[in-house]
């Protein structure tokens, strides 16, 4: 083992608490790094002079490249440690904030969105990471159970914050607002916690390699990855339509597409508690049962649209979908970051960097494919992918039908 995979600064005993919430307040910051900006979307596009693509590109390639980091920053972490890659990540975003904020080139953003992407990564994975380092057992089961309701707090929090900031002082206040976050974790971080990986895994391209591969081998555990990937595409979905057809196709103000991503971000955290208190049912069983129901609201709801197109009918039948979506999510995570905990930093990335991927694929074609002119269109976007789903829970119970013999 080289010098350069030794920690310098382990946590405190003392520490560990203060600690342990400050990883919680970061586990939300790709959140609201996504949708902090999602009312600002239609305004962006006026102040800035592009298309609605251009500016719903924004979100893809921070999707992007916060998945394909996810991908590679594991197994830096678990060499190097997390401590000093997640507060070095921190300045940097804050940086970058800042200079989106105050430039007006797309291409600039653009390339900013992907530094975002790769430092909320590191930052992400690492504290991930670290409540796998600190903790065991049912304590640990019941930290990664609250990891879905946790980052739920960005997508309900930051759109509506985002939605008065639009209003008050225009886009780029999205971004100061981000800046000041960052700068203030970055503070706390540097004071209260510290490096705890104890035993780190000498950086061997050829032995990482190998646990990738055993890890993309598990079928099961790819499943699981693909299982969040469609989940949480339902969300991005919406995120990138919705405030197109609140603003144009019923002409509401970014305060109202705000307050719609605070009421789909509360049903995700309720879809979270849901998993949360029933994590110890027959988990299969549960969530093909919760995708069944999925593709019945979605039914319903392009039939009601049919003959009552309103924002309330939109935001019932969403409502429930993302219920279900975060009920999914909140089981599927808890189940794969658990799978390997001798390589927590290494599946925590390849969990998060393929579910990301995944994401930012699905959602950038389907708004590509489906335009977000109006409720039907969702609709339809959102039975494409419970579909898929239902392809994806039948393969899970065929492999533990074979399991079970």
């Amino acid at each position: 083992m080289t010098d350069s995979t030794v920690p310098s600064k382990l946590i405190k005993e003392k520490n560990i608490g203060i600690a342990t919430l400050l990883a919680f307040a970061m586990i939300p910051m790709s959140g609201f790094a996504t949708d902090i900006y999602i009312p600002s979307l239609p305004g962006m596009t006026a102040a800035l002079g592009i298309s609605n693509s251009q500016a719903q590109l924004t979100l893809s390639l921070f999707l992007i490249s916060y998945g394909v980091s996810q991908l590679f920053i594991g197994g830096l972490l678990d060499s190097y440690g997390r401590y000093k890659i997640s507060l070095f990540s921190i300045l940097i975003f804050c940086l970058s904030c800042v200079i989106i904020a105050n430039t007006h080139s797309i291409y600039v953003i653009y390339a900013m969105r992907i530094v975002h992407g790769i430092t909320i990564a590191a930052m992400v994975v690492a504290k991930r990471a670290f409540f796998v380092d600190l903790f065991s057992g049912e304590r640990l089961k019941h930290y990664l159970s609250l990891f879905t309701i946790i980052w739920s707090t960005g997508p309900i929090v930051a759109p509506f914050i985002g939605g008065y900031l639009e209003v008050s002082f225009g886009w780029e206040s999205n971004f100061y607002f981000l800046a000041i976050i960052a700068a203030m974790l970055f503070v706390m971080e540097a004071a209260f916690s510290g490096e705890t990986l104890k035993h780190p895994t000498p950086f061997h391209l050829t032995n990482i390699t190998r646990i990738y591969t055993h890890m993309l081998q598990t079928e099961s555990f790819v499943l699981g990855i693909l299982m969040l990937g469609l989940g949480y595409s339902m969300v991005m979905v919406y995120n990138m339509s919705g405030p197109f057809i609140i603003e144009h196709h019923f002409n509401f103000s970014p305060v109202v597409t705000g307050y719609c991503s605070l009421l789909l971000g509360f049903a995700w955290l309720v879809g979270g508690f849901a998993g949360k208190a029933l994590i110890n049912r027959p988990f299969n069983r549960k969530i093909t049962t919760n995708v069944v129901l999925q593709l019945l609201y979605a039914v319903i709801m392009l039939l009601t649209l049919q003959r009552l197109h309103t924002l309330p009918v939109i935001l019932l039948f969403a409502f429930l979908i993302h219920v279900s979506a975060g009920f999914t999510h909140n089981n599927y995570f808890t189940y794969c970051l658990s799978k390997f905990p001798k390589n927590a930093a290494i599946a925590g990335g390849l969990t998060g960097g393929l579910c990301n991927v995944i994401v930012s694929f699905l959602s950038y074609v389907m708004t590509a494919t489906i335009p977000a002119s109006d409720g039907g269109n969702l609709g339809v976007s959102y039975l494409v992918l419970i579909l898929a789903s239902i392809l994806v829970m039948w393969r899970v119970n065929v492999i533990s039908k074979k399991v079970e013999m």
